[in-house]
């Protein structure tokens, strides 16, 4: 079965940062992308941001373009978000989520396949 593990989520003060993690499991294709998706009570789940799996490619949200950088280990089949410079307003449950049957990035939330568990992150004041 295919399997999204995300990870690494905390509650940390405005300006430190963050590694999220997206594990990626039992895929049988590598082509494939990897997006990010943050939600809080009330708003629509954002897309953040999204990298190819083999090509690389990376997309931003503006409101993180800057401080959050996309890579891949391809042979631990793991995505990492990383986030720098947190701002209250970056708090909110993060989830990865795979596209696979049409491997490109969108920040559509619907338009993905498969889905991490979500992992908190919370910056404070």
């Amino acid at each position: 079965q295919l399997k999204l593990v995300d990870s690494g989520g905390g509650l940390v003060q405005a300006g430190e940062s963050l590694r999220l993690s997206c594990a990626a499991s039992g895929f049988t294709s590598d082509n494939y992308v990897i997006g990010w998706f943050r939600q809080v009570p009330g708003k629509e789940r954002e897309g953040v941001s999204c990298i190819s799996r083999n090509h690389g490619s990376t997309f931003y949200t503006d409101s993180v373009k800057g401080r959050f950088t996309l890579s891949r280990d391809n042979a631990k089949n793991t995505v990492y978000l990383q986030m720098n410079s947190l701002k209250p307003e970056d708090t909110a449950v993060y989830y990865c989520a795979a596209r696979v049957a049409y491997p490109y990035c969108s920040g559509n939330f619907f338009e993905y396949d498969y889905w991490g568990q979500g992992t908190q992150v919370t910056v404070s004041s």
